[in-house]
């Protein structure tokens, strides 16, 4: 691993991490204005994802990373269909991510909330589960859920640690 910044530059390690999967709706306008590589945490998560041999997920987050196609459209690039909740859920695990946890509010009637919309969605078939906003592990963890939780906060870190090292 290099020393320094310099050392960094030379080795031809750098990458970009957009470090909230929200904000992956603006990556395509940040890669043309770079030449350094920039880490996508979808792809990333597609990865993992295939790694565990699953083609269908859920995916939670804000309501922009569920209702926009910058993180579906990836997945399905991979062949994973993502499924995400219904509005009135969706709206629900919104607020949960605004109102409480980007403030630091665990509250655990809150996780029994996403507990049962992950059951719901389980029960309709998916294999795994995308924790696709930073603040979602600080309420559910792989140990609350009966299928794979992906963490995508931990496996874009986990990308851009093996990009730079390798």
């Amino acid at each position: 691993m290099a020393e320094n910044a310099e050392e960094l530059e030379k080795s031809g390690a750098n990458c970009i991490l957009i470090c909230a999967n929200t904000m992956h709706l603006c990556i395509d306008a940040v890669r043309k204005k770079v030449k350094t590589p920039v880490i996508h945490i979808a792809e990333a998560t597609a990865k993992s994802i295939l790694k565990n041999q699953l083609k269908r997920v859920a995916l939670l987050g804000t309501k922009y990373t569920m209702e926009k196609d910058f993180f579906i459209d990836i997945l399905a690039s991979f062949g994973i269909e993502a499924i995400i909740p219904e509005l009135e859920e969706r709206d629900v695990i919104h607020n949960i991510i605004y109102d409480e946890l980007s403030t630091g509010n665990i509250n655990p009637a809150s996780k029994e909330k996403y507990l049962k919309i992950i059951e719901k969605l389980i029960q309709n078939g998916v294999e795994g589960i995308v924790l696709g906003c930073t603040e979602i592990p600080l309420l559910i963890q792989q140990e609350d859920v009966a299928v794979p939780v992906f963490d995508t906060t931990k496996i874009h870190a986990t990308a851009a640690f093996k990009f730079s090292t390798k």
